[in-house]
């Protein structure tokens, strides 16, 4: 009987005909308990007939209808009663007081150890493409392991967008043993039986290899995958063999993350993109009959509108069988442009929306108008409200999903705090609006964009392991200054 109704006393509180599965692990009936009562999971006693209740397993802990669950543990300190004071401007706010005046949404809790899930479903949320997929999402039955994971990812985003913070901890309580289900890798203990720390970016892959077995739908007439279309790419790669006169070989792969590799020589995001570019490579030449050096060389045949780049951060180090990590200070952008990264046959596609956007620069410049955050449509300098504005597309015809120029604006960091990816602390740093977030598990606060270009590594603070750039999207203010800019952008954009 996997389902009974039990009864949670806390305190001097009854909480009747709470039903619990015991097919799910223990800390979803945690989280269904800090739903209730407000007591974190991790400060929770539950226990029943004198049985203390696990995070791991039910064991001997044994429930049947109408019996009786004890918990023990206090919540967080009750806040006290405001005292009459005179209004606060946000200038003199702290980060509490921010907080609340900003509407700050829901976090996830941590069920132990799950840091590093938290933060990729935070950094993911910020595509809407991706939100609205899983928002709408229906579950099939008999869709195996990736369908479950799914199926919870989507139960998750949906608390998000305003479950509150018990809803927010069930799901996630949910999510975790989906995950485990389609990732066992993830689901490993340490010798106390707890769960161990994982590599995000190991969850980061899980996930999307499960949303791309899932979330198909037709575009322009052919069946698509969502993954593939807003966050794949393609390369176009040829060898040319060092050692002997060979004809070059040449070939297409196809991508949903880029490497930043950190070495002595890279101090910055873009150099260390160019780097892994061209590399030397050994494989078997049949000229030779022997393995020979190659020179690969890589150029973007595609570019996604949702560019993921991992930082290689971690190594395997012998000696103390850890996956060390490189502290490195590597610079990243807000805004990124890749153009210098990709084929001559696509810069040439690229040049037409490159011309828009410094077409409408220049028409800023000479109207005293900033371009900043022209992305959201509210510019700092345009006092009116009202405003329209008309906005133009960053994907080509028929390739829904794509980057037509080659710029991209920072979306979301995940970053790593610690010596090893099997310890430490993870944290999503999201823009949303026109503000940063900071997502601690379900601590969120604001942070500034100067906060954020400091992950950039070089000590124990927090360092960028994962980055999610999506499109720099073009959006002209639809007043008398800008409508000559507006009708030669429109001649200039291909339909």
């Amino acid at each position: 009987m996997p389902k009974v109704s039990v009864k949670v006393k806390w305190g001097k509180e009854m909480f009747p005909d709470v039903e619990v599965n015991t097919d799910e692990e223990p800390v979803v009936f945690k989280a269904q308990i800090f739903a209730l009562t407000g007591v974190q999971p991790e400060r929770q006693k539950v226990v029943c007939k004198g049985v203390t209740l696990r995070d791991d397993l039910w064991a001997n802990f044994k429930l049947s209808n109408n019996a009786m669950v004890l918990v023990m543990g206090s919540k967080d300190e009750d806040l006290p009663a405001a005292p009459v004071e005179k209004t606060k401007f946000v200038e003199d706010m702290n980060e509490s007081e921010l907080a609340s005046a900003l509407d700050i949404p829901e976090g996830l809790i941590n069920l132990g150890n799950t840091c590093y899930m938290n933060a990729t479903i935070q950094c993911l949320r910020t595509c809407p493409e991706l939100k609205n997929a899983l928002v709408q999402y229906k579950h099939e039955p008999s869709s195996g392991a990736a369908g479950n994971l799914v199926t919870a990812l989507s139960d998750t985003f949906k608390a998000l967008e305003g479950g509150g913070a018990g809803a927010c901890a069930a799901a996630a309580a949910r999510l975790l043993p989906a995950l485990h289900a389609a990732a066992p890798r993830l689901a490993e203990r340490g010798a106390g039986g707890q769960l161990a720390q994982q590599d995000a970016s190991e969850c980061w892959t899980e996930i999307i290899r499960a949303l791309r077995m899932r979330l198909s739908k037709e575009y322009h007439g052919k069946q698509s995958n969502l993954i593939d279309q807003f966050f794949g790419g393609s390369l176009d790669v040829e060898l040319v063999c060092s050692e002997a006169e060979e004809p070059p070989t040449k070939s297409s792969e196809s991508f949903l993350q880029l490497s930043c590799f950190i070495s002595q020589d890279v101090k910055y995001l873009q150099s260390g993109l160019r780097s892994k570019m061209t590399e030397q490579i050994t494989k078997m030449s049949e000229t030779l009959g022997r393995d020979a050096v190659y020179t690969k060389t890589s150029k973007i045949s595609r570019l996604p509108s949702y560019l993921t780049i991992q930082f290689v951060r971690f190594y395997y180090k012998e000696k103390e069988s850890i996956n060390a990590k490189i502290l490195k200070d590597v610079k990243f952008p807000l805004e990124l442009d890749v153009y210098d990264l990709c084929s001559p046959e696509l810069q040439e596609r690229l040049m037409p929306m490159r011309t828009n956007f410094k077409k409408y620069e220049d028409a800023c410049v000479k109207s005293s108008l900033s371009t900043r955050d022209n992305n959201q449509g509210d510019n700092k300098n345009v006092k009116d409200k009202d405003i329209s504005y008309t906005s133009v597309g960053h994907s080509f015809p028929n390739d829904l999903g794509c980057n037509n120029s080659g710029y991209y604006r920072l979306r979301a960091v995940l970053t790593h705090r610690g010596r090893s990816s099997s310890s430490g602390h993870y944290v999503a740093w999201v823009k949303r609006d026109d503000n940063w977030l900071r997502y601690d598990d379900d601590t969120v606060t604001p942070v500034t964009e100067e906060e954020v270009l400091k992950l950039s590594g070089g000590g124990d603070w927090h360092c960028a392991y994962l980055l999610l750039y999506g499109p720099k999207n073009l959006k002209i203010p639809q007043t008398d200054q800008f409508k000559d800019i507006i009708q030669e952008v429109i001649a200039n954009t291909p339909e």
